[in-house]
């Protein structure tokens, strides 16, 4: 009986591993640039997110506590390794909400309520040059006008994922698309 060479199905070749390591890098290559726009677009709107939750606790701190609220950008000098103009319009670093105790309407040590950093790669640009917003005691902005903030890539201002975020002094919150920025 002639033996019969059976050939072993243990796994596969160095030759066979090469060619779908090489197709698993060609359409890694092909899907990357797509990629890119979903995540500046997902950190614009977790910034758009986390200003309108800021808004939206500053009116509710201020009715809380029946007093003004101050809602300030993080000044570029205080933020660990942001990089922004430091510009009042410029709130890329990021921005505190807190009790004014001694009344001089600036963010002092241990005045802080909350805090929240801006996501890297994300412009969060005011539309007026203010550094800081009161929340009177009633939870409305203070100073009349629309509030609005410009928030896009910085790799791209003229992006798609571009967003804009208006409050009117009432309260009421909007999130506005690249084609209707500035808040009106």
């Amino acid at each position: 009986m002639p033996l019969k060479h059976r050939r072993s199905c243990q796994g596969f070749t160095a030759i066979e591993l090469m060619v779908v390591v090489a197709i698993v890098a060609i359409l890694m290559a092909l899907a990357a640039p797509s990629f890119s726009f979903l995540m500046e677009r997902w950190r614009v709107l977790q910034a758009v997110d986390g200003l309108k939750t800021t808004l939206y606790y500053g009116r509710s701190e201020a009715i809380k506590r029946g007093t003004s609220i101050y809602i300030e950008k993080v000044p570029k000098a205080s933020s660990s390794g942001c990089v922004s103009d430091d510009t009042s319009k410029d709130w890329d670093c990021g921005w505190v909400v807190f009790v004014d105790a001694n009344n001089n309407q600036r963010w002092d040590a241990g005045e802080e309520v909350q805090r929240f950093d801006a996501p890297r790669n994300i412009k969060v640009t005011r539309t007026e040059s203010v550094v800081t917003i009161t929340v009177n005691r009633w939870g409305s902005i203070d100073g009349g006008g629309v509030l609005g903030f410009t928030l896009s890539p910085s790799s791209n201002a003229n992006s798609t994922a571009t967003k804009g975020v208006c409050m009117t002094p009432a309260g009421r919150i909007r999130v506005i698309n690249k084609e209707d920025v500035p808040c009106t």
